[in-house]
């Protein structure tokens, strides 16, 4: 039994490490985030369950602006294919050449970010609402810059570090 449990336990440990982000410094193209999401962008996504079922798609319509403090704010609006509206604003900050954070009505903190080449990995945890109650949900967020124009961004959800789902969008400049 006890050897069980430590195999468990090393699994766990090593499940959890994470990427080296400095990896995908040589790729292209660059990801210049501020640049990117400056003006208007349209992203078509899908959730899944932690299974892989279908959930909701949606497409989002995001306005990016870049203040006069150097600031980026996202403003994005979703339309469900269940017909709900809704809307979320992005405040993004970099922070040195690599790191970035980011605040949100329902971002708990701060998401924080890495960028190398033409990847960023964002982590935060976000209240969502489900049914009559709010859980809050940590996100592993993905943007992949496939070509100048397009992006890819997938998320894996968990709570108490279990998968409870994944998002994928696609954004088309």
């Amino acid at each position: 039994m006890r050897l069980l449990f430590t195999l468990l336990i090393l699994v766990l440990v090593t499940g959890c490490s994470a990427v080296d982000m400095k990896r995908y410094s040589a790729n292209e193209p660059q990801l210049d985030l501020f640049e990117y999401f400056s003006g208007n962008t349209t992203g078509w996504g899908i959730v899944q369950d932690r299974k892989g079922a279908l959930i909701r798609r949606f497409v989002v319509e995001v306005v990016g602006e870049v203040t006069e403090n150097g600031q980026l704010v996202l403003r994005e609006k979703f339309e469900w294919s269940d017909g709900e509206l809704s809307d979320m604003t992005w405040i993004l900050s970099q922070q040195d050449n690599h790191r970035f954070t980011g605040t949100a009505d329902d971002v708990l903190d701060q998401a924080d970010g890495v960028l190398y080449g033409n990847v960023l990995n964002w982590q935060y945890q976000l209240m969502l609402q489900v049914e009559d109650s709010s859980w809050k949900i940590k996100f592993d967020d993905w943007m992949f810059l496939v070509s100048e124009d397009m992006l890819i961004n997938k998320a894996t959800m968990s709570k108490f570090g279990f998968k409870v789902g994944e998002v994928t969008i696609v954004f088309r400049k």
